[in-house]
């Protein structure tokens, strides 16, 4: 038998190989990785659902006047909005944000709205990275996300630590969904490192919720941090950033030649 006629076979194999590694990670959840964790409390999770609401908030352009408010609104005081800034105040160096004193829970937060898939900035935010191309406290974080974080911390820290001075023992957290999970989860790690910035803030007061986030740290990050950092996960990420990533691809092939992209 030539070498020729088991051709097809080994293609067959080699087919039946790549369907097998598509279907375990497409179909692969995060149910499986938390098989054997414990459950979280009522107190731990109480939160989550609190912070989802204030980042769907960071949606609105009126909250005065919502527009696409869930059932019994977002749970917020519109007078206890510090500010809020779009992509035309942060030049796309980072996606809006929200920045809110919750009184009645004690927390400062800022919370990042999720990817803007209109927006070339937030493209660029999540493919400036490759493999170890950025080192951080021992390990390895995303480039463009650690970017977009510390032009955030830069830009607001002042006012954060002003309002925590103003809000003696109130908690300071970060949340975001999406790209915007990634930003925070970074912003928590630069904020820890630059407690003197925030005046003194203590490293138990700093909490960061992360849904659906982007990885953006090694594990020994992970780890180490797991103690500020909540992340939430529904299912598998993989397939909607894979379709960022695709999206990102299709467009820049319809860029105009002064670099801005030219939709179709």
């Amino acid at each position: 038998m030539s070498i020729a006629c088991c051709l097809p076979v080994v293609e067959c194999v080699y087919c039946l190989a790549c369907a097998r590694w598509a279907c375990q990670h497409c179909f692969h959840t995060g149910g499986y990785d938390s098989e054997t964790w414990g459950l979280a409390s009522p107190n731990e999770f109480e939160p989550v659902p609190r912070l989802c609401r204030l980042i769907l908030a960071v949606y609105e352009d009126d909250l005065e006047h919502p527009q696409w408010a869930p059932p019994g609104g977002y749970g917020i005081e519109p007078r206890w909005v510090v500010h809020r800034k779009t992509y035309e105040h942060t030049g796309g160096h980072a996606p809006t944000y929200l920045l809110y004193v919750d009184h009645q829970h004690l927390d400062v937060v800022l919370a990042v709205r999720g990817m803007n898939m209109a927006k070339e900035s937030d493209y660029a935010v999540l493919l400036d990275n490759s493999l170890g191309q950025r080192r951080f406290d021992g390990g390895y974080v995303h480039n463009g996300l650690l970017k977009a974080a510390e032009w955030l911390f830069d830009a607001e820290c002042d006012v954060l630590r002003d309002l925590l001075e103003r809000n003696p023992g109130y908690t300071l957290t970060f949340a975001g969904h999406s790209l915007g999970s990634g930003v925070v989860s970074m912003l928590a790690l630069v904020a820890v490192h630059n407690r003197d910035r925030l005046g003194g803030v203590e490293r138990k007061r700093i909490r960061c919720f992360a849904m659906a986030p982007a990885r953006c740290m090694s594990l020994n990050l992970a780890v180490r941090y797991a103690d500020i950092i909540n992340s939430v996960i529904l299912q598998n990420r993989m397939i909607f950033c894979l379709a960022q990533t695709l999206l990102w691809r299709m467009y820049s092939s319809h860029s105009s030649g002064n670099g801005t992209l030219s939709y179709v």
